[in-house]
């Protein structure tokens, strides 16, 4: 006998800023929880996004059959926060949905906020960390202060929907072990980006691709390229992304007398950024389950990463390297440069191929909808 079809659902979405590996997720889960014929909102900040999220939110539009939504929403701790809480309590009340998804410490925030106060009524509330409160400076008064939100929150939490077992373990660790369902739906790529990157003519020896700040370790990219050219060595290197860094990162590259070889590209689309440069290289201090590395390996590009956050979940740890160390990631670059690229590209391909089967959108969504109906049918309104 075949199962009962299950009803749509109504979905609003509630997050902060359209950038990044955190609005990838979304536009990806969105997508197709809207293909399958639920019916999706989003609520999320109208001051962040710059034109490449004004785009993909334009994309999504025409699927929103609960809207998009907008308000200024700020990064740290702010009076007015107040807004953004009244205006998603407002949004429960007129769209009824079924699920509020918080997506990020403030779409979490948000998404919760009066759940704390009336637990197990209202739409089911979910919250998917991305890592930045949890990673945000650990053991520092700052941490502790987000770490008790957090916890306060869990309360008004129905399901937990992590993108990683590292981002799982670390709320374990950082804020409590909750009895709340916690279902790991790790990040996936759609086929047709499993297909090879070409490298374009003109590709440097090196780049890196993401944002420009403290956590990116991006002063330990520059510093371990001096120390190559103190050894005779002169790769290129291109830098693609940006943030509230990158005038502190130039300052540093011209202080290591790298001008020649470093260009500064600006914010590019993935499928471009990662034709760019011949090998990748991730030196960040923190990260979650990071899309750049997921996408980098799904389209066999060779790259250097350090060992940090989720990352060991799909490259394998011997790969590694450790964080805050100029001179391994310097001994890492040159001993790739040494070998040959074709070899290189051959191991690449072979990584490519190891994750192929775990880490796809479809594979995602299923878990994420089949997470929302169990919710759904705990509180009797399947």
């Amino acid at each position: 006998m075949n199962a009962p079809a299950r009803r749509p659902l109504r979905i609003l979405f509630v997050f902060r800023a359209p950038v990044g590996g955190l609005f990838r997720n979304v536009y990806d889960v969105v997508k197709e929880l809207a293909q399958r014929g639920h019916q999706i909102g989003i609520f999320c900040d109208s001051m962040t996004g710059g034109p490449r999220g004004e785009q993909l939110l334009a994309e999504l539009k025409p699927m929103l059959a609960l809207g998009l939504h907008r308000t200024p929403m700020r990064r740290p701790p702010h009076p007015a926060d107040v807004v953004p809480l009244y205006k998603t309590a407002r949004l429960i009340r007129e769209l009824k949905p079924d699920i509020v998804q918080g997506e990020g410490a403030k779409g979490g925030l948000y998404a919760r906020f009066e759940g704390f106060f009336a637990p197990k009524s209202g739409p089911i509330r979910c919250y998917t960390p991305h890592g930045g409160s949890l990673n945000y400076k650990p053991g520092s008064l700052s941490h502790r202060v987000f770490m008790g939100i957090e916890w306060l929150l869990e309360r008004g939490t129905d399901l937990f929907l992590f993108e990683s077992v590292f981002v799982r373990d670390r709320f374990a660790e950082f804020v409590c072990h909750t009895n709340k369902t916690r279902v790991v739906a790790l990040n996936g790529l759609h086929p047709e980006e499993y297909q090879p990157y070409a490298c374009r003519e003109d590709a440097t020896d090196f780049f890196y691709v993401g944002e420009f700040r403290e956590a990116k370790g991006l002063d330990t990219l520059m510093e371990a390229m001096a120390l190559l050219g103190r050894s005779g060595l002169r790769p290129s290197l291109t830098m693609i992304g940006g943030g509230p860094d990158e005038g502190m990162i130039r300052r540093l590259a011209n202080g290591y007398g790298l001008d020649g070889q470093v260009t500064w590209l600006g914010v590019r689309p993935a499928r471009e950024a990662l034709t760019m440069g011949r090998i990748m290289v991730l030196p960040s201090r923190f990260e979650s389950l990071p899309y750049v590395i997921l996408e980098a390996v799904g389209g066999c590009v060779p790259l250097i990463s350090t060992d940090v956050g989720g990352i060991r979940e799909i490259l394998p740890q011997e790969s590694l390297i450790p964080a805050n160390d100029p001179q391994a990631l310097a001994d890492a670059m040159r001993k790739t440069l040494a070998r040959d690229y074709e070899d290189v590209k051959r191991e690449a391909a072979e990584r490519s191929e190891a994750i192929r089967q775990r880490f796809t959108v479809e594979q995602m969504v299923n878990t994420i909808e089949d997470a929302y109906y169990a919710a759904l049918g705990a509180r009797g309104r399947v």
